[in-house]
């Protein structure tokens, strides 16, 4: 059996003295020193002890930018839903460490607050891409664009946690069946358009929003976490 890296060994570390001293009490001099490293090393791999509670958010952006860069008009729903699973399926690698990190990122703000801004970097990502598919710079489409856009990150975050509380066994089932739930509220046609001849997104109206919004309000409910 191979012997954890010392990334691995620093997170462990971490988390333990986490749940023994908490957050606060605990210094990146007593991690290194529990995973029996050195200060040079803990900082070779981890900018600040924050950072060992976080996924590397800057990696995972880069996957979503690379599968959205990789689709077409016709099958960006597609990339975006790709995209959606590429980030749970992370989380469900993780295992206990992501169970971990949910428990103590509900106990202490200042992790809170991070997550929170973590979040908001993934749902501008998902903003900008289907506002560039819509084509469409009126300003109702920049709405939709943000609607569109908290619903795909909304979706995520509500499997994803229901998966943390251990309150479901397929969650990549679930998730798909939520990005279904989500375009639904999102029916594409062939008109608006953009002057280009571009299709957009065109919201129902009327009746089949008041229809709809129930099932939005299930997707939103509960706090963030990505």
């Amino acid at each position: 059996m191979s012997k954890p890296s010392a990334r691995s060994r620093l997170a462990d570390s971490a988390f333990a003295l986490f749940d023994e001293r908490g957050y606060e009490q605990t210094t990146v001099d007593d991690i290194a020193e529990r995973a029996g490293l050195g200060r040079t090393t803990f900082f070779r791999h981890y900018r600040s002890k924050e950072d060992v509670i976080f996924p590397d958010h800057d990696r995972l952006l880069d996957l979503i930018r690379d599968r959205l860069a990789t689709s077409s008009h016709s099958t960006a729903l597609v990339a975006v839903s790709d995209a959606v699973r590429l980030v749970l399926l992370h989380y469900l690698d993780e295992g206990d460490l992501a169970r971990r990190r949910y428990v103590l990122t509900s106990k202490v703000a200042a992790l809170r607050d991070r997550e929170i801004a973590s979040v908001a970097r993934y749902q501008r990502l998902f903003r900008e891409f289907i506002g560039d598919w819509m084509g469409d710079e009126a300003k109702s489409a920049s709405l939709r664009a943000e609607l569109m856009s908290a619903a795909v990150v909304a979706a995520h975050n509500h499997v994803l946690r229901r998966w943390l509380r251990g309150e479901t066994t397929d969650p990549v089932g679930e998730v798909d069946e939520a990005m279904r739930d989500v375009l639904a509220l999102f029916p594409t046609g062939g008109s608006p358009t953009s002057g280009s001849g571009t299709t957009v997104v065109a919201f129902r109206t009327g009746q089949d929003i008041d229809a709809l919004l129930p099932s939005l309000r299930r997707l939103v409910e509960g706090g963030a976490e990505h």
